[in-house]
C-alpha cells in the first residue's frame, strides 16, 4: 500500500515562524540592552573616576604634620600671634569691615542673604565678618575660631562645629585654606546649613595661600566634588585680602538630593 504523507497544518506553520521571530527580536533586544548598560555604567565610571583624579590633582594637602595636634598648634601661632592680632584689631578693623560690607550688600541684592538669614562666619578670627553682617542688618550673626574673640567669635573647630544640624540659613569662610581636612570642613558646613541655605566661599587659586594653610587649591573642581550636598550657584573673581575667587553653594532641598 502506497503512504501517503500529510503537509503539517498551516496554523502549526504559523507558529513556529512566529516563534522564530519572537526568539530572533527578544535576543537582539536584550542584546543591545546589555551593550547600553555596559557602556553606560563604563562611561560613568570613567566620568566618575576623572573627576576624582581631577579633584585630586587640584588640591593638595601640605605635608609636615605629624599629628593633629601638630596641626592645631600651628594654627594658634598664627591665631595668638600678638602683632597680628593688633594689627587685626586696629589698622585692619575698620578696612576690612569696609571690603566684608560691600561683598554682603551685593549678596542682599542677589537674594543670597538677607536680613532675616541666621548667619555664621567659619574661621572668623577677632570677627571683622561678622560685624560687616551686622553693620548691613543681619542681626543673627556670629563667628568660630580656635582663639575665640567675643562678643562676636565663639571658641570652634571648623572640622567639629559646634552647632545642631540645620542651624544657618548663611555661612561664609575665606579660610578653606586652612583646612587640613577639607573634606570634614565642607561635611561641617554642609550638616549646619539650612537646606536651601546658601554658603560662600573665598579661595586663592591663582596665588599661593600663606605658611599657616594646610592645603593648596588650584581649581574650583574640587569644591564642586566636595560639596555634594549642595548646587553651584555661581564662580566669579574677587579681590578679598589675598583671595582672587568667589564660590557660591546653596544646600539642596531634601527632595532635590538624589
Amino acid at each position: 500500500m502506497k503512504t501517503v504523507k500529510t503537509k503539517p497544518p498551516l496554523l502549526k506553520y504559523y507558529f513556529l515562524t512566529f516563534a522564530s521571530l519572537s526568539f530572533l527580536i527578544l535576543f537582539f533586544f536584550f542584546s543591545n540592552q546589555r551593550h547600553h548598560s555596559l557602556t553606560s555604567f563604563l562611561t560613568t565610571t570613567a566620568a566618575t573616576t576623572h573627576a576624582s583624579s581631577a579633584s585630586e590633582v587640584d588640591l593638595k594637602i601640605r605635608p609636615g604634620y605629624t599629628s593633629y595636634d601638630a596641626y592645631i598648634q600651628r594654627q594658634l601661632n598664627k591665631t595668638l600671634n600678638p602683632k597680628l592680632r593688633k594689627i587685626w584689631m586696629t589698622r585692619d578693623w575698620d578696612r576690612k569691615i569696609h571690603v566684608f560690607s560691600n561683598f554682603l550688600r551685593e549678596l542682599q541684592l542677589q537674594n543670597l542673604l538677607s536680613n532675616s538669614s541666621k548667619s555664621l562666619c567659619i574661621g572668623a578670627r577677632v570677627g571683622q565678618e561678622v560685624e560687616a553682617l551686622k553693620r548691613v542688618g543681619v542681626s543673627d550673626s556670629v563667628g568660630i575660631d580656635l582663639v575665640p574673640s567675643p562678643p562676636l567669635v565663639l571658641k570652634g573647630d571648623f572640622h567639629n562645629q559646634p552647632f545642631d544640624n540645620e542651624t544657618f540659613d548663611f555661612e561664609f569662610s575665606n579660610v578653606f585654606d586652612h583646612a587640613l581636612y577639607p573634606r570634614k570642613f565642607v561635611g561641617e558646613i554642609e550638616r549646619t546649613l539650612k537646606p536651601d541655605g546658601v554658603c560662600v566661599l573665598h579661595v586663592a587659586l591663582s596665588t599661593r595661600a600663606d605658611k599657616y594653610s594646610a592645603n593648596d587649591l588650584y581649581s574650583v573642581k574640587p569644591l564642586i566634588h566636595l560639596f555634594q550636598r549642595s548646587q553651584l550657584v555661581r564662580v566669579r573673581k574677587v579681590d578679598g585680602f589675598g583671595l582672587d575667587t568667589e564660590v557660591i553653594f546653596r544646600k539642596k532641598k531634601a527632595t532635590q538630593r538624589s
